[in-house]
């Protein structure tokens, strides 16, 4: 499970596997909309962006596949998302630690990624669930996530404990495989 392609392109974005030539775009990335000072967002701070590449890159080793988000349109490199806490014994992956530059938030960037992480999961890898995490407050990320189809299972209360020491409370949500062919069509519903 996940022999992921080197690169997954869209219309409107193209994913390729995060490396270290990436990091000084996600710098300038992540100051749009600078989300690293949102207390319940696991954002990177510019000078944590090596760190955050690099742990990436090892996690990557693991299955837990990571992307640069590339917009097609400016070429710019735009944000991050990923596979973790990927399971192949249950056939099943969580998506996220995904992040955005304010100028591409509320566009098709979001749903055009996570159309091709699917697609991969479901009908590559026949994954039998792709599931999302965020904190409980993280109301912008709980809204994309509803957004894209997925149901909400339940909060994990008192789940994390985070750098600034406050407990996190998280929010899950999955999308099975018999509804993908539903989520698909409303995903790409968004691109008619």
């Amino acid at each position: 499970m996940f022999e992921q392609p080197s690169e997954l392109k869209g219309a409107h974005v193209t994913l390729e596997l995060l490396s270290e030539a990436h990091i000084e775009a996600l710098e300038v990335a992540v100051m749009d909309g600078q989300h690293f000072n949102l207390w319940y967002a696991n954002v990177p701070k510019p000078q944590e962006m090596g760190a955050y590449v690099l742990n990436a890159m090892e996690m990557a080793k693991k299955g837990n596949i990571a992307y640069a988000v590339r917009e097609n349109q400016t070429g710019l490199v735009v944000g991050t998302t990923r596979y973790y806490d990927v399971s192949h014994e249950h056939k099943r992956a969580c998506i996220g630690y995904t992040w955005y530059a304010d100028a591409v938030r509320r566009t098709a960037v979001n749903t055009e990624c996570k159309l091709m992480l699917l697609a991969q999961l479901f009908e590559r890898e026949k994954a039998i669930a792709a599931e999302f995490r965020t904190h409980v407050f993280n109301q912008a990320s709980r809204q994309a996530i509803e957004r894209l189809g997925a149901k909400q299972d339940g909060i994990l209360r008192s789940h994390q404990i985070l750098k600034d020491g406050s407990i996190r409370d998280t929010a899950v949500y999955s999308i099975l495989a018999h509804e993908w062919p539903s989520v698909k069509n409303h995903l790409l519903s968004k691109f008619r």
